[in-house]
């Protein structure tokens, strides 16, 4: 949840250029109706292998 309330900071920032502490934007957040959401559980059909492939191959192109 740390590294999600960073992200969404960093893009506050960029956007509005207005900074908040993660505890700020936590609770501007909650304020909008935003809540945690956690899968319970993995999808059914899941392609283990087409993740690891998209984990190691497409993921790191899009960092840079």
């Amino acid at each position: 949840m740390i590294r999600t309330l960073v992200r969404v900071s960093d893009l506050i920032v960029r956007m509005f250029r207005t900074r908040y502490t993660l505890r700020g934007t936590s609770y501007l957040l909650h304020r909008i109706g935003w809540s945690v959401q956690v899968p319970s559980h993995r999808p059914v059909e899941r392609d283990e292998a087409a993740v690891a492939t998209w984990r190691r191959e497409v993921w790191p192109a899009g960092k840079r």
